[in-house]
Formats: C-alpha cells, sequence, structure tokens
C-alpha cells in the first residue's frame, strides 16, 4: 500500500510519514511480574507542519471475549526525526516516568532505544526498553523489550495495528 505524503507535513518527517493516522489494534503483554494478556490499543499520530509528530497511545486489557476489562496504559509524546536517518522518541506517562528514545528510520521501520530514563520517586522501578515499529502490508507491528522491577531487558509487549 503507497504511503501518502501530506504537503502539510514538514519535509523532515518524511521518513515516519507512514506513521502518520490513526491506528487500531491488539497485541500481547507480560512479564516475569504480571501473566500474559490480550490488550486493545490504540495509537493517533498527528503533525501541526513542524519538524516533529505527536504521538499518543492508550490501552486496555481484554477480557476472554474479547473485549474492553480495564485501562492499561497511557502515554504521549513526540517523534522527532533528526538528519542522516537518526530519530529521537519523547514520552511521558501518567505513572511518573518520563522516557527519552534514541535510534533510527529506514524504509518503513522505525528502532528506538532509551537514551535517558526519569521516574518519580514513586513510579515503578524500570531502567531502560527497546522498541520497533514496522509499516507490514499497510499494518503497523511493534514490539518492545523493557528492563524494570529487577529485571534484565526482555520481551514485554507486541502488537499489530490497522489505520481507522
Amino acid at each position: 500500500m503507497p504511503i501518502e505524503i501530506d504537503p502539510t507535513m514538514h519535509p523532515d518527517c518524511a521518513p515516519l510519514a507512514w506513521m502518520l493516522g490513526s491506528w487500531a489494534g491488539a497485541g500481547v503483554v507480560g512479564y516475569p511480574s504480571m501473566e500474559s494478556r490480550n490488550f486493545g490499543q490504540e495509537i493517533d499520530v498527528t503533525h501541526d507542519g513542524r519538524p516533529f509528530f505527536m504521538w499518543t497511545s492508550r490501552t486496555w486489557l481484554l477480557d476472554a471475549d474479547g473485549n474492553k476489562e480495564k485501562v492499561a496504559a497511557l502515554e504521549t509524546g513526540f517523534w522527532r526525526p533528526l538528519p542522516d536517518d537518526e530519530v529521537e522518541l519523547l514520552l511521558a506517562h501518567p505513572t511518573g516516568i518520563v522516557e527519552l528514545y534514541y535510534g533510527r528510520t529506514s524504509p518503513a521501520k522505525v528502532e528506538v532505544q532509551t537514551d535517558g530514563v526519569i521516574r518519580s520517586p514513586r513510579a515503578k522501578e524500570y531502567t531502560a526498553a527497546h522498541r520497533l515499529y514496522g509499516y507490514v502490508n499497510g499494518n503497523m507491528m511493534w514490539v518492545m523489550d523493557m528492563a524494570a522491577t529487577g529485571h534484565e531487558l526482555q520481551s514485554h509487549v507486541s502488537a499489530e495495528l490497522r489505520r481507522v
């Protein structure tokens, strides 16, 4: 599926153009400190013509029938494309965690890892993450590895989202 470039988008954002829009789907979340569960997710990626994208992700746990059970996570932030196919992702979470990711873009793919994590005094122990996003057959596929609560970096979440 070809990617249409929004003429009002800043040209520096072209490597991330495939992300623009609203996405929805489901995935699996798990970690040694929690039971694996299915979750639903909605992501909105927007721009205002400046050289960054605004990002909002909402997730909720699903029951055995695929119905929304309870809110799971919320994150909001910015994708900042840089020269030479580099990119930054800045994310804030209402749980008291702020992350700065750094990485690279390539056609229909973005890979980032934390360059910094700041936690409020009462936030859970969380030290690092790695995220990979791809545009595959018109869908957004993504995975995240996480190091938290005394565990080494390991698989935490994956999802497949459709453009809505």
